[in-house]
């Protein structure tokens, strides 16, 4: 760009002459710019412009998708709630049905424990009663031996009996005694 160098110096010292301007103003006064209440109107309107531009942007971009952020969070507890509640009811009728089962299974082991018992019961009888049987025909054996040893002991005690009184009657009467009268008395006492 080519400026004439009077145009330039033109520009230049208006622009200085307006800085200039502007130091001595605020020099003169000794307060800060913001805090200039000549500034306080434009200061209020640019706060309250900002201000509304702000809160447009967190009403209609910022709010919105905070909302929805927590609709979706909301939406998605829902959902794991009642996915756990589905996995605890779950979990309830498994254990329901194990505990079911165990008592089945214990029912079970004490109907087969009571057939087993029943079963060592009757064998046990069964056995008792073989052994019984054995032991009643082993008694009438011996009773039936018995009976013909005391049979013979009876035949051989009459006998010996007749032989004693035989002897008895011949050492005190000093004579034989009739052995038929002997084997009567022996037989009427024995009776």
């Amino acid at each position: 760009m080519f400026v004439a160098p009077a145009f330039a110096q033109e520009s230049t010292s208006d622009h200085q002459l307006q800085t200039e301007l502007e130091v001595e103003t605020h020099e003169g006064t000794g307060v800060f710019p913001p805090f200039d209440s000549t500034y306080f109107a434009s200061q209020i309107v640019w706060l309250a412009i900002t201000f509304g531009l702000f809160y447009l942007f967190l009403k209609k971009v910022l709010v919105p998708r905070i909302g929805g952020i927590i609709e979706t969070r909301n939406g998605q507890i829902a959902q794991d709630l009642e996915e756990a509640a589905r996995m605890k009811a779950e979990a309830d009728a498994a254990v329901a049905a194990y505990e079911q089962e165990l008592a089945d299974a214990k029912a079970k082991a004490n109907a087969i424990g009571q057939q087993a018992r029943d079963a060592a019961k009757a064998d046990a009888e069964a056995e008792r009663k073989k052994v019984e049987a054995e032991l009643e025909s082993k008694l009438a054996g011996a009773e039936a031996r018995i009976a013909l040893i005391k049979d013979e002991a009876m035949r051989d005690v009459g006998q010996i009996a007749e032989d004693a009184a035989s002897a008895i009657v011949q050492q005190l009467v000093g004579s034989a005694a009739d052995k038929s009268a002997v084997a009567a008395a022996v037989k009427a006492v024995r009776s």
